[in-house]
Parts: structure tokens; sequence; C-alpha cells
């Protein structure tokens, strides 16, 4: 048998409760931000797919927030995030990717900058009941000339859900920009987020992948 130490990835699935030790053969970090409105499921989404118990910095909603904060549309929301979350996925055995959720209240956007410093890219988590909360961060990251994707988060709920493509034309989205479902809540839906990021990155900077994407 061969006692190499195998070059996968730790599988989070049957880490221990403390979650995945980050290798010592680690040598490159990558960042990934995910962006988007108050309560559209960023915390959900870095909890969900963390291979170690994520970094929260939320905070119980207090009437200090009244007149400041819009909870109407998530009725449900109880605590916010006042700084960012934090999460970690191992690539291999040399690479780990480092997740940051930003804020989603106005009053915290002025943390964006920061967290967009050294970002490959970005996730634009979308809410269809408030698509109106999602053209700051889409102008932001184009400030910023950052690649990204926008997911729509599918809540449950009795309301209809509008189909991608009027998704697309609500947010004026370019074709090149890709545009997929998801549901924070599951790990599997939001690795595919995720690697639907690091493909369009992937077409972006290498011409033969965008020339293959084209045809």
């Amino acid at each position: 048998m061969d006692s190499k130490p195998s070059d996968r990835a730790p599988d989070p699935a049957t880490a221990p409760a403390g979650g995945v030790p980050l290798r010592r053969s680690v040598r490159d970090a990558l960042k990934i931000v995910v962006v988007g409105g108050f309560g559209v499921g960023k915390t959900t989404m870095v909890g969900s797919i963390s291979e170690i118990p994520p970094l929260s910095t939320e905070e119980v909603m207090t009437k200090a927030g009244v007149g400041i904060d819009d909870p109407s549309r998530v009725a449900d929301k109880r605590t916010t995030t006042v700084a960012f979350d934090f999460g970690r996925i191992s690539l291999d055995a040399h690479r780990v990717l480092y997740l940051f959720g930003a804020p989603g209240q106005q009053r915290f956007w002025f943390i964006w900058d920061q967290l967009f410093s050294g970002s490959l890219g970005a996730v634009v988590l979308v809410d269809t009941r408030r698509l109106e909360e999602s053209f700051y961060p889409l102008d932001r990251l184009e400030h910023h000339k950052m690649p990204f994707v926008v997911a729509v988060n599918r809540f449950e709920g009795p309301e209809p859900r509008p189909p991608l493509d009027l998704v697309r034309d609500a947010l004026s989205l370019p074709e090149d920009v890709p545009l997929v479902d998801c549901d924070a809540r599951q790990r599997d839906s939001s690795k595919n987020v995720l690697i639907t990021l690091v493909r369009h990155l992937t077409t972006l900077h290498d011409p033969a992948a965008l020339q293959e994407a084209a045809q």
C-alpha cells in the first residue's frame, strides 16, 4: 500500500466537529468574497460549505436598527452580520480557498473595499423578492473590475420564482456573466456556485478557454 500522503483535499463530511485542520503543506491561499443585500443568505452560504466552523460576526438585531435596517422582507431574521463571515475550503494539499461574506446593510458597506482587496472574484447572492438590493453590489464589483457570478438563492415560500432569463433582464446582466440558481443552505448547491465562479475566472484568463466557450 502506498504510504505517500494523498493530494486529495480532506472531505468536510467526515471531518471532526472542530473542522479540518490546515495542512502544513499548504503554500497558496486564494480568496473569494460573497456579497449581496441584507438577509439574502451570505452567512448561510459560507457556513454550508466551509470545512471549519465558520467565523461569524452576527449580532442580535436590536431596536437601534429600527429605521436603518429593513427586515420587513425577511421577517424571521433575528441576527445580522456586522463585520464579515469567514470560512475555508481545502482545494488540494497545497491550496486553500478562503471565503469572506460581506455585511449587507448600507451602514457597513465601507468594509467591502477592504474585503475586495486581494480577491480573485466574487459571488453576488440575490433574493428575487428584493432585486433592487442587488444593484449596489453589482456596481461596486464593476467599479473594482472584479469578475463575479450571480447566484439566485431560491427561498421557500408561496411567491412565484421568476426564471433566470427574467432575472438577467431585470439586473441588466451581460450574457457573459454566469447566472445560476442555488440553495445557500445546501453544501452541494453552494459548491456548484463556487465551481461556476472558478470556471468563469478560468475562461477570462485563458484565451483558449474563452474561444472554446464561444463555440
